[in-house]
């Protein structure tokens, strides 16, 4: 990869692809906000997800999702909440997901972790 936001984007594909083969099914990608930017928004069943990916080539740092931190999350919400607006559907169940990767060897392992915030 030539740097670290293409592995990112691709890292996200990934992720995005996987999920919808869980039945999940995308709205957004790359979401930005004047707060950040959400990686994935998907449905699940009832709920509007707000995903966040996150990729580790090896465990050395920590387990991917120990990186989304409270300010992260901070941001997250506050674009989940911009965006539900912007929907005029403030009553739906939503929930935030973190998505991990992790490479060991040459094997690429998927976590999802369902109401991780």
């Amino acid at each position: 990869m030539r740097n670290q936001r293409e592995l990112g984007n691709r890292m996200e594909l990934v992720a995005s692809r996987w999920l919808e083969r869980q039945g999940c099914r995308i709205l957004e990608r790359q979401f930005r906000t004047a707060y950040g930017e959400v990686d994935l928004i998907y449905q699940h069943g009832e709920d509007l997800v707000f995903g966040e990916v996150k990729y580790r080539a090896s465990t050395a740092y920590g387990l991917p999702g120990e990186a989304v931190d409270a300010r992260k999350q901070q941001r997250i919400r506050r674009s989940a909440l911009w965006y539900c607006k912007q929907l005029g559907d403030l009553d739906r169940p939503i929930r935030f997901d973190v998505i991990e990767l992790l490479k060991q060897g040459e094997q690429l392992y998927i976590r999802w972790l369902r109401n991780a915030f």
